[in-house]
């Protein structure tokens, strides 16, 4: 899946704790097929690993830059089959 991002998360200035509850409702807010750009000051590999506990195949995750000081990532929703 290749879509380009209808919106852009950064959260290098948002509060650690208020980063995965905001990128998690962006991600629900997507229609089926639809992406968003996060941009992050790190490597986010641990979202990923909570991206697939709980989604499991529903998402796409693209790096489109990856550090050292800044982390894009293209992050999908996929369609309904």
């Amino acid at each position: 899946m290749t879509v380009n991002p209808t919106s852009t998360v950064d959260v290098r200035t948002i509060v650690p704790r208020e980063r995965h509850p905001l990128i998690f409702n962006t991600f629900h807010n997507l229609a089926p097929g639809e992406a968003f750009l996060l941009v992050n000051d790190h490597d986010p590999k641990p979202l990923y690993y909570q991206f697939q506990a709980e989604l499991g195949e529903r998402f796409d995750w693209e790096y489109l830059e990856s550090g050292p000081e800044v982390w894009k990532v293209r992050i999908g929703k996929f369609e309904h089959k």
